[in-house]
């Protein structure tokens, strides 16, 4: 297990990205953590937007408590925390810019929108081990590249995925809402998240068909695994109807979806690739489970990402939610292939 206390090279990090996303002395710079958080990430936001001169204050909520009779919910992006906080919401939405160091992050969360409509920027620190962060630096270049994928995924209709194991999935992108990050964002009124690297689309109800066959090595970040043995995902109108396959990993999966008696958690919430060079798929083989929150394996370069769960562009509410990242499958976008056998094209 790795230890956190504080390193020079984990602040100068920290400064690093805060002084991408803009700010400058005498701005106004809320550190927003939970009960939960990682105290180490909630001290080294405060004290590099403190070495940039800006006027950093920490607001610290209560995580809610688990619910009774449901699963663990875990990696839906909708932090819980703030609800009922009014006071917290427009404290926030009067900032220049919120560090987002709670547990799940707000990027689902519905007081969102009005802490963005505030002019406020938020970019999530994702609930990592600051080691992880520090590898995971923004750069120019992922930036330029996920710009340009991002134009590709909006210009296209029909997303395609294959793969040797047997998938032959298709996504009806013509409706979806597009986006991607690359871990800072000095624009007000905007999201990102550190690490970044990743192009996503949200598809609208009734797009997505096919199958995918998740193989050996495939990861869910749900529980924070390699797929030991393959299975198979049969979807058709965005819910996944079956899940075949004979073996532990399988048996997991059709464990939790049913756990949450709500059809809506086998639907598809986004799909999408990752476009990190520097991120590793072998990363989870290196790190404890509590060091380790999964951004990582959602961004390496040349994944494809499958995701269960709410997806408010289809109108669908749940919070189980599954992220799904694949290797070796091949992505086309209108027939053009942006990725081939998990390498970018």
């Amino acid at each position: 297990m790795l230890q956190e206390r504080m390193e020079p090279d984990w602040l100068d990090a920290f400064q690093t990205v805060l002084a991408q996303c803009g700010v400058t002395p005498g701005d106004t710079v809320a550190v927003l953590c939970e009960s939960q958080s990682r105290p180490i990430l909630v001290e080294l936001a405060r004290l590099a937007a403190s070495r940039l001169h800006a006027q950093a204050f920490v607001v610290q909520v209560n995580t809610p408590p688990a619910q009774a009779g449901l699963p663990v919910i875990r990696s839906t992006g909708a932090c819980r925390s703030l609800a009922g906080l009014a006071p917290v919401v427009s404290a926030l939405a009067a900032s220049t810019l919120v560090v987002d160091c709670t547990v799940e992050g707000l990027m689902h969360a519905p007081e969102l929108p009005d802490i963005l409509r505030g002019g406020a920027r938020v970019i999530y620190v994702s609930n990592e081990h600051p080691e992880t962060l520090c590898r995971l630096l923004p750069s120019t270049s992922l930036e330029h590249s996920v710009k340009e994928h991002i134009k590709r995924l909006r210009g296209a209709r029909l997303m395609r995925v294959t793969s040797p194991w047997g998938s032959d999935l298709k996504i009806d992108l013509q409706g979806a809402v597009v986006g991607g990050n690359w871990g800072v964002t000095a624009r007000p009124g905007t999201l990102t998240h550190w690490p970044g690297g990743l192009v996503l689309a949200f598809p609208r109800a009734g797009s997505v068909h096919g199958t995918l066959v998740l193989a050996e090595g495939d990861v869910n970040l749900t529980f924070k695994r390699y797929l030991e043995r393959a299975l198979t995902l049969r979807i058709v109108d965005d819910h996944i109807e079956t899940i075949e396959g004979d073996g532990l990993d399988a048996e997991l999966m059709r464990s939790y979806m049913a756990a949450w008696g709500d059809r809506a958690a086998y639907a598809v919430s986004h799909v999408g690739y990752g476009l990190n060079p520097a991120a590793r798929w072998d990363s989870l083989a290196m790190l404890d489970k509590r060091d380790f929150n999964g951004t990582e394996l959602r961004a390496f370069a040349g994944n494809f990402l499958y995701s269960t769960g709410a997806n408010e562009v289809a109108g669908r509410y749940t919070l189980g939610h599954f992220d799904l990242p694949m290797r070796s499958c091949t992505v086309q976008l209108d027939g053009e292939v942006v990725v081939r056998d998990g390498q970018v094209a």
